[in-house]
């Protein structure tokens, strides 16, 4: 079935929150349902032009499933594409009828959020809430703010959420019958993170996770936006139990290419003591390296007394206090492209950043005192070899009373002041090991690296993290040579 292009203008399609689902991966998020009931009704929230029913629909009528009757509802806000998804559904009606399935659709050109949630609060009298047996989903991607309309509407029923994928999911789950199966494609980032934590929560209560998919580049599944977010697609089934294990899988994106699969156990994925509720993601080549690295470590960064937090200096809330150059009135100021080589590479005169900041009353609030610190870059681009990068701030090296960590960098410290330099070179090298970096990126499904993220990291113990420090002699170690350092001493303390 073929669907006419739709172009929308970029800036519309932010406004909406709005990036239409691909022919290639429609089909084969349809591909993700297992068995279904001989009536079937379907939700499609944030229908587009219709490209997930119709995929459903194929499906349906080329599957051996003994579908009969498919009743689909569709909610699509953007009056502009309401025509287009018209005439699919009619072309969806029709190869049904060739397939002697009876299909039946009703479009709502309404807000899906506002609509729903006055449903499920009872807010309309006499109008319960639809339920369904299937659920096909690529919901709008937009922050919301606390103060929001749709904010206020999710939180009527419960949901705090600071994003609209976030709470058309939530609120699906609710629509869904037990047994009914959802299956979406969203932005990884509720994976991990402080601010989706309740949604996580909220969706594994109610959602059993039967299969993740994940793609190889940020840009697959929506190149025609330039869309950089990284994505995957779930298939959940409305449930209160947990499988033993899970299906993962991954592919480039590209049309025609090939999906591996690999099955885990469901408590490699979502950790069984984890209070985050993080949703770990391996790939199976990064699988096993990340395992032997972080399996057995328990102690956590509070217990070695160390704590991580983001930079202080917000660049352009302290303009009129940056320089260019050193002088005898400021102090050093550090970005991600002062780190060369694990440690700090400073001042760096070619760099488009400031390389100092007055010191004075104004900023004095956002500076630390000098000490050892290690520094890990808060950004890096998917396609980057390593995610988790870590530096060493030496005093030795940059002479200074005071120093400022720009809101790019975390730091890890003390009360505030440094830590002491054998602990921190063992840190160093356990943080840029292979392992950690492979762990790190089994949960970090944005290309952040959060301090929440960091402060839930096992560690090993002081002792074995000075042992490795004491090996530490100079910053030039090979990637080889780190990650063998670090798994002598691990496999030491085990």
């Amino acid at each position: 079935m073929k669907l006419a292009a739709i172009e929308t203008p970029r800036s519309r399609q932010e406004e909406l929150g709005q990036f239409l689902t691909a022919a290639p991966v429609a089909d084969f998020m349809a591909s993700m349902f297992g068995p279904l009931p001989r009536t079937v009704r379907l939700l499609d929230a944030g229908a587009g032009a219709g490209s997930l029913t119709s995929a459903f629909v194929s499906r349906c009528c080329e599957s051996r499933d003994d579908v009969r009757i498919i009743e689909a509802t569709l909610y699509e806000l953007d009056g502009e594409i309401l025509d287009t998804l018209a005439e699919t559904m009619r072309e969806c009606e029709q190869r049904c009828a060739e397939a002697n399935i009876r299909f039946t659709f009703t479009i709502h050109a309404a807000d899906f959020i506002q609509e729903m949630s006055a449903r499920l609060a009872g807010d309309l009298f006499d109008t319960y809430p639809p339920t369904f047996d299937a659920a096909i989903v690529n919901p709008p991607y937009r922050k919301i703010g606390i103060d929001s309309a749709e904010r206020r509407a999710l939180r009527s029923i419960g949901v705090e959420t600071s994003n609209l994928y976030t709470g058309f999911i939530a609120l699906i789950q609710r629509l869904l019958v037990p047994g009914g199966q959802m299956v979406g494609i969203t932005p990884r980032s509720f994976c991990n993170g402080p601010y989706f934590r309740p949604f996580r929560e909220d969706f594994l209560m109610h959602l059993e996770l039967r299969r993740l998919h994940v793609f190889e580049s940020r840009q697959a599944a929506f190149r025609n936006d330039s869309v950089l977010q990284e994505n995957i697609i779930f298939h959940a089934v409305k449930g209160w139990n947990q499988p033993a294990e899970l299906t993962i899988s991954s592919s480039s994106g590209e049309p025609g290419d090939a999906i591996t699969e690999t099955v885990f156990p469901f408590t490699e994925i979502v950790h069984p003591r984890d209070p985050e509720k993080f949703i770990h993601i391996p790939s199976a080549a990064s699988h096993a390296t990340a395992k032997e690295t972080m399996d057995g470590l328990r102690t956590s960064l509070a217990s070695l007394g160390l704590t991580i937090s983001t930079g202080r200096v917000v660049d352009f809330r302290l303009k009129d206090a940056l320089r260019k150059e050193p002088g005898r009135d400021t102090v050093p100021l550090l970005y991600p492209c002062h780190f060369n080589g694990g440690t700090v590479h400073w001042p760096k005169s070619d760099a488009r950043k400031p390389n100092a900041i007055l010191d004075n009353d104004q900023p004095r609030p956002w500076l630390v005192p000098s000490g050892v610190y290690l520094l890990t870059k808060r950004f890096t681009s998917k396609e980057e070899r390593r995610r988790l990068v870590a530096c060493l701030f030496d005093p030795d090296e940059v002479k200074a009373e005071w120093v400022g960590f720009e809101n790019h960098l975390n730091y890890f410290h003390v009360s505030g002041h440094g830590l002491e330099r054998t602990l921190a070179l063992g840190l160093f090298a356990f943080l840029n090991s292979t392992g950690v970096d492979q762990y790190f990126r089994r949960f970090s499904g944005h290309t952040q690296v959060n301090a929440t993220d960091l402060r839930t990291l096992a560690y090993p113990d002081r002792d074995t993290l000075e042992a490795m420090g004491h090996e530490v002699k100079s910053f030039d170690l090979s990637q080889d040579e780190i990650d063998q350092l670090v798994t002598k001493h691990l496999h030491a303390c085990r």
